[in-house]
């Protein structure tokens, strides 16, 4: 069995996360799937997911520190070539990730108490994401994909 939705997301520039968990929730219900997986992507290659605690100290310390592990403002290729100030999103996007995987069980997300599913922006300015959702597993009465 395979589901497929999406979920948008409005950012507010670089460093903004949102919490996905929720909306992961909703979408792995409607898929009806038991057991299996729901795997995202992010669409674009300046915003990046992932799980975290979620907390306002985290919030604040991820970005900042992808800002010091690739800052911006370093003369990097891509600004040579495109002069367009996010060569660092890029990096930052590329060294997180744009998919994650998560293990559904008895119809729920497998995830730790203090964890959720965050998207974090790392272009320059804000942007609208879409965030490619499918689960794959098996439905309540046993079939699986392929089935």
């Amino acid at each position: 069995m395979v589901y497929q939705d999406e979920i948008s997301v409005s950012t507010t520039g670089p460093g903004d996360l949102h919490d996905l968990t929720e909306a992961v929730r909703r979408i792995v219900g409607a898929s009806r799937v038991r057991r299996g997986i729901v795997h995202l992507f992010n669409v674009g290659s300046t915003g990046a997911l992932g799980t975290i605690e979620l907390e306002p100290g985290l919030r604040e310390d991820l970005p900042a520190l992808l800002n010091r592990l690739i800052p911006p403002g370093r003369n990097y290729g891509h600004e040579r070539a495109w002069h367009d100030g996010n060569a660092h999103s890029h990096l930052q996007a590329t060294l997180l990730g744009p998919s994650l995987t998560v293990p559904i069980r008895d119809g729920e997300l497998v995830l730790g108490t203090w964890q959720q599913v965050f998207h974090l922006e790392c272009d320059v300015r804000p942007r609208r994401r879409t965030v490619a959702v499918t689960v794959m597993g098996d439905g309540p009465d046993g079939v699986r994909a392929g089935d």
